[in-house]
């Protein structure tokens, strides 16, 4: 167990010396978008979902964004969070001179579907960053009926 060794082997503390330009190939291939074009995992924001006996909760990890362009919506038991943002206008940005940019403004929008979700009983939360929704559940009737075997 001594031996093992993180998967981010970036930081110089816990990498090899001998090895360090084949680990950095390894983490630039895994770490960067390899096959071009957009990605789930990239593009949209992260979010957690947890259910209590009389809860669902919500959180979604929304940085610098300003709470009028969230959205937010629970329909047919279909929560719906998006993020709506205009495009940065590249020819406004053109005397800006930057030499390397990854921050992109784009809309994002996720869906969770939450059996026995009451539309009535919904609360929503921007604090730090992180949206928290706490949706309450409905009880649902418990339908029996008596079969005649003929």
């Amino acid at each position: 167990m001594a031996g093992l060794i993180p998967f981010n082997r970036r930081s110089l503390s816990v990498r090899p010396p001998m090895r360090s330009d084949f680990y950095n190939m390894l983490d630039s291939f895994f770490s960067d978008n390899w096959m071009g074009g957009r990605s789930l995992l990239t593009d949209t924001f992260k979010l957690d979902v947890k259910e209590d006996a009389d809860f669902y909760i919500v959180e979604a990890e929304l940085p610098g964004v300003p709470r009028e362009e969230l959205g937010l919506a629970l329909q047919d038991e279909c929560l719906t969070l998006s993020v709506n943002r205009e495009a940065v206008n590249e020819e406004k940005d053109e005397d800006k001179n930057y030499l390397h940019r990854e921050r992109q403004y784009s809309s994002m929008r996720r869906a969770v579907y939450l059996v026995d979700s009451d539309e009535h009983n919904v609360k929503a939360k921007l604090e730090d960053g992180v949206l928290r929704v706490t949706i309450g559940k409905q009880a649902k009737e418990a339908r029996r009926a008596q079969i005649e075997i003929e």
